[in-house]
């Protein structure tokens, strides 16, 4: 039964690795949404926290205003 059977001694041990690994990412993104939370809730709270994000992240701009964009060649 340690080595024949389906639920065998090796695969138990994959199966508890596998959900250590899995356990480990499962902190990792809650503690990724957390932060995104937060991110957004500083975002929608004050508008020019949110401007500097748009024209960060997404090049946007004003009317009367030129982007210039420096890509290194690395």
């Amino acid at each position: 039964m340690a080595f024949f059977d389906q639920n065998n001694m090796i695969n138990q041990i994959e199966l508890k690795a596998e959900l250590f690994q899995l356990d480990s990412d499962k902190a990792y993104y809650q503690h990724a949404i957390i932060e995104t939370r937060e991110d957004l809730d500083e975002l929608l709270a004050d508008n020019s926290k949110l401007e500097r994000f748009a024209r960060e992240k997404y090049f946007m701009k004003k009317e009367n205003e030129e982007i210039f964009v420096f890509v290194s060649q690395d």
